[in-house]
């Protein structure tokens, strides 16, 4: 029965997902930040309250009136202010509810993981505990309401000595005090939500507590506009002596009390309480232990010995125990975390489909996010740093291909000699290294879900000893020695700001490589590529048209610096950053990304800034052209003949 619910859990929220995919992207998909996303509306919940707080009064007489006060005379902030408390409240109940329903589904919630269960249902009970005591203290009828059926609800328990909805009878039973505790119970209960949140996150290495900033800004957004739209208000103020019949009820929270009514506070109890006692129960039921419950991971060529706890992912493993691999949505939906199982057997988990193909599987590939061991395994895999970075190696690539592309550029795709991998970065760089020793420098121009291969750009440079060589020489089959990967030159994905890429010459190698990881990782923001070069034979790729019409965030702009009247060019004309400082009258909330020689890059820095673009948001990656000359000193490393600053 659990494995079917599993089943049929999982195929809802995978298509889901894959509609979210659509919308958002993979990186900025809500459902993979649901608990992320609880912490958002707890800290909204925080802040909003504080204000609040500062302008209610804690009296029978007094509380009504305050709120009103804040609500209408200050509805600028006080009633935004209050309207956010309530929606963030709401919030942070459904997104707790589809974190703790998702790993449901997903089978996330046995083993080791029972205790990050256990807390996460009392975190829900906490939440609606201080839910409802925020409601009394509107003190309007629906608080009223609220606690006479609270009372009623609370008298059916044999531990009261005196009916407590004996204390909201008539008018005047209701004391100043009893405010003051309710107001000491809506500060203490959110700080033990806070402790249990935070004993809760500390169970999951490296959890997410916050969204990404464009999903940030996006929610705060959007419950501003509905604060706008419908803002919270009072029902109306209280009345001991009469009986409230109409309201309206947050269903969010209050969807137990009107059952009070229609079953009974025996039957509401019965239900609330069995159904804790099942969940909590969950991690224990359906299961079977398998094997010898941890199982060890041998990891090639990094050198580490991991323990695998049983359901544990092999993702989590590495992060509990300090190994950093690559990794982005963490839910099987961007294929960054895929590596090679090299010996043993795994639960491959459950991810969108197309990420892992049968043929990968077939391979010995796996989402290291998903797959858990069930046994001890060798795995093929690379460590990376704090910023992301894959450590530089030197490694044989044979040549697979050849393709000149224009009449001095020629398409590089190169195959690794053995079965390991060169992960890399998109935007990033190898040095090429030449039987003298000397390194030229290439930037990688495909994606780096292509591990398989790395395709390079080369122009042909007059006197350039390896570009001689690639277009006279070279060819199928011979070995390069390749090392890498280098460079800083990569998106920077925790932004929202739109990107555009200024690309000169075999620049667009890079280019190329980051536009195809952008629209691998379901990337949404508006992009635009403006190439420069002196003529049409220059833009040596139809790649830039074909996204264009195939990704309504992309736009494509070419730019000719000689465009002779022969060429019948109609396009734009001029140099590349002009170009862009035509469309753009401001650049302060954009993000550029400029790749091709250094004259080029250099020429946007002074006017871009001028033009509001902050300089810690101008990512660039020069070129230098290096020339081969026998009778002086051999240069040292460089870019595209070409090195990379």
């Amino acid at each position: 029965m659990i494995k079917l619910m599993h089943r049929i859990g999982q195929n809802v929220f995978l298509r889901l997902e894959r509609l979210l995919n659509g919308l958002f992207g993979t990186a900025l998909n809500p459902f993979y930040y649901l608990g992320a996303i609880a912490y958002l509306m707890f800290w909204i919940i925080v802040v909003s309250g504080f204000y609040i707080y500062i302008f209610y009064d804690t009296g029978v007489e007094d509380a009504f009136g305050s709120v009103e006060r804040i609500t209408h005379e200050q509805w600028y902030l006080g009633g935004i202010m209050r309207s956010l408390h309530r929606y963030a409240s709401d919030g942070l109940i459904l997104a707790g509810v589809l974190h703790m329903l998702r790993n449901f589904v997903f089978d996330r919630y046995r083993n080791f993981r029972w205790f990050s269960w256990f807390t996460g249902v009392a975190l829900l009970w906490l939440v609606y505990i201080a839910g409802i005591n925020g409601y009394w203290l509107v003190w309007d009828r629906l608080a009223q309401f609220l606690a006479v059926a609270s009372a009623e609800w609370l008298d059916w328990l044999p531990i009261f000595s005196a009916p407590l909805a004996r204390n909201f009878l008539e008018s005047g039973s209701v004391s100043d005090r009893f405010f003051s505790l309710l107001s000491l119970i809506h500060i203490g209960v959110p700080l033990a939500i806070f402790g249990l949140i935070w004993i809760h996150t500390q169970r999951v290495p490296q959890a997410k507590t916050s969204p990404p900033k464009p999903l940030t800004i996006g929610l705060i957004l959007s419950l501003i506009v509905l604060a706008l739209i419908y803002p919270a208000l009072s029902q109306g103020h209280s009345d001991l002596n009469s009986v409230p019949f109409v309201l309206n009820l947050d269903w969010f929270y209050l969807w137990t009390f009107p059952l009070l009514y229609s079953w009974g506070a025996g039957k509401v109890w019965a239900l609330s309480g069995g159904f804790t006692a099942l969940v909590l129960l969950l991690p224990f039921l359906g299961w079977s232990k398998r094997g010898k419950g941890e199982h060890e991971i041998n990891t090639v060529p990094c050198g580490h010995t991991l323990t695998a706890k049983d359901g544990e992912t092999i993702l989590e493993a590495a992060l509990r125990q300090g190994l950093n691999l690559p990794y982005v949505c963490r839910d099987g939906a961007c294929g960054v975390c895929k590596g090679k199982i090299l010996k043993g057997t795994v639960d491959y988990g459950t991810y969108q489909e197309g990420v892992l193909t049968e043929a990968e599987k077939a391979q010995g590939k796996a989402l290291f996010c998903c797959a858990k061991p069930l046994s001890d395994l060798d795995i093929e895999c690379h460590e990376v740093d704090e910023h992301r970075r894959f450590p530089v190696k030197t490694m044989s690539f044979r040549v697979q291909k050849m393709e000149r592309a224009a009449h001095d550029v020629m398409l590089i795709e190169l195959v690794p000699e053995g079965d390991e991998r060169m992960n890399f970065i998109a935007g990033q760089y190898v040095a090429v290294q030449l039987e003298d020793g000397i390194k030229r420098s290439y930037s990688i121009a495909n994606a780096p879900h292509e591990s398989e291969h790395m395709q390079l750009h080369i122009r042909q440079v007059e006197g350039g000893k390896f570009t001689g060589h690639v277009f006279n020489g070279m060819k199928e089959g011979d070995v390069l020695q390749v090392e890498g990967p280098y460079g800083n030159f990569y998106l920077r994905e925790d932004s929202h700001k739109p990107i555009i890429f200024m690309s000169g010459g075999c620049g667009f190698g890079a280019v190329k490589g980051m536009v195809e990881y952008a629209f691998k990782a379901g990337i949404t923001r508006p992009m635009a590529l403006y190439w420069g070069a002196r003529i049409p034979a220059d833009l040596y790729s139809d790649l830039p048209e074909k996204w264009q019409r195939e990704h309504g965030n992309f736009k494509f702009i070419p730019v000719l610096s000689e465009p002779k009247p022969e060429y019948g060019w109609q396009g734009r004309t001029g140099l590349v950053h002009e170009a862009i400082l035509q469309d753009y009258p401001r650049l302060d909330d954009y993000q550029i990304y400029g790749c091709g020689s250094p004259e080029m890059v250099e020429a946007g820095v002074a006017p871009f800034v001028a033009k509001g673009l902050p300089e810690d948001q101008y990512f660039s990656d020069a070129f230098f052209v290096t020339c081969f000359k026998p009778d002086v000193a051999k240069a040292s490393v460089s870019s595209g003949e070409v090195a990379h600053g």
